[in-house]
C-alpha cells in the first residue's frame, strides 16, 4: 500500500542541542534503513520549512502507523497521511 505522509517538525525551545543532535542521527539512521528496505521510497524536504513529503510502500495502515511512530523525531512531529491508488491513466509500470 502506498501513502503520501506530510512531516512537520516542531522543536521544542527547552529541548537540549547534544539531544536534539543524538535524536536526529538516529532520525537519519532509521531512515535510511527503511528506504534501503524498500518501505520509505520517496522522500522530500520542503523549502524553508522543518518539514518533508514522502511516499511510504508498506503492506497495512498498521504497519505504516508503527512504522511513524518508531521515528525518533515523532514526538515532536505533527503528521498527515493520504492513501494513494494508481491512477488508470498512469503510464508507469512502478507506480503500485
Amino acid at each position: 500500500m502506498l501513502f503520501q505522509v506530510h512531516m512537520n517538525v516542531n522543536v521544542p525551545d527547552h529541548l537540549d542541542p547534544a539531544e536534539f543532535d543524538e535524536i536526529k542521527a538516529r532520525e537519519k539512521a532509521y531512515a535510511a534503513e527503511l528506504q534501503k528496505e524498500g518501505k520509505w521510497r520517496h522522500l522530500w524536504r520542503h523549502v524553508g520549512h522543518y518539514s518533508n513529503t514522502s511516499i511510504f510502500d508498506v503492506e497495512s495502515n498498521e504497519a505504516l502507523h508503527n512504522l511513524l511512530t518508531g521515528l525518533p523525531l515523532f514526538p515532536f512531529m505533527d503528521i498527515e497521511v493520504i492513501a494513494l491508488c494508481r491512477h488508470p491513466s498512469s503510464i508507469r509500470d512502478d507506480d503500485r
